[in-house]
């Protein structure tokens, strides 16, 4: 494991200058879900490597790296990557990302396009989810409560107690990360990926209620140069998973594509 500032980061494959030559595909990028670190990917990269260099990296407050000093935003993630993508690669790179990991991906093509010659997104986030009428209603009043409740803990309430009964599943595993998480699920990315100009490619598994395809299909709309793929039967986890003899194979086209594109 390799650090640079507050990033760790494995690397395999190619070595620097090997991925340069024209015969070989360049540096891939990986980055994570969330709640999750760079072992998330490791078999995807190791598909790779004979012919290009891969960087799988821990977010900051996952896996070796450590937790930020401040309440992180995605493009806060994304500076700190694209510090490390300078500092490690002579030319623009590749970024395949996972849910969060595309939230990410997206501020970096969008904030540093002479960094990225293409993104992937594997269930990607980054757009408001689309909820029915009785979704919104039933959310909206626990946010409610949640708020009423909130205020008790000065009196004796227990915080901890409150975040079990109203948190979802990440945010209770968030620990310390939670501001961030929080500040995180709540952006809106759509206008910076209508900015978007390199390839990108959108994979989406069928099955997926947490980043569902109509997510891949409003940002296949905004993303002029992208192309949108949905995977039968497969859900957010097990595309990266079982699914993975299927949508690697669409990683490998799009590595070519892009190089000829080059």
């Amino acid at each position: 494991m390799e650090s640079s500032d507050n990033i760790h980061f494995i690397e395999l494959g190619l070595d620097r200058e090997a991925a340069k030559q024209p015969e070989n595909d360049g540096t891939v990028f990986w980055g994570h879900g969330w709640g999750q670190n760079h072992k998330s990917f490791l078999s995807w990269a190791q598909r790779f490597s004979g012919k290009s260099r891969h960087i799988l990296i821990d977010f900051p407050g996952f896996g070796e790296s450590p937790v930020p000093n401040e309440v992180w935003g995605t493009d806060d993630y994304a500076a700190a990557c694209a510090e490390l993508i300078r500092k490690q690669c002579d030319e623009p790179i590749i970024w395949v990302g996972h849910s969060f990991g595309c939230r990410v991906g997206l501020q970096l093509a969008a904030r540093y396009p002479e960094l990225i010659k293409g993104i992937v997104l594997v269930a990607g986030a980054g757009l408001p989810r689309k909820r029915p009428l009785w979704h919104k209603i039933y959310y909206g009043a626990r946010v409610k409560l949640f708020k009423a409740l909130k205020k008790l803990i000065p009196l004796g309430l227990s915080q901890e107690w409150l975040y079990t009964k109203f948190g979802s599943a990440d945010y209770k595993s968030s620990g310390a990360l939670r501001q961030i998480f929080v500040k995180v699920v709540n952006e809106d990315l759509s206008t910076l990926a209508a900015t978007i100009n390199c390839p990108t490619l959108l994979i989406y598994g069928e099955k997926d209620t947490e980043t569902p395809p109509e997510i891949g299909m409003r940002l296949n709309k905004l993303i002029e140069n992208s192309d949108l793929i949905v995977l039968n039967g497969f859900d957010h986890y097990t595309l990266l998973s079982t699914g993975q003899h299927q949508a690697a194979p669409l990683l490998g086209k799009f590595i070519n594509s892009v190089k000829k594109a080059s």
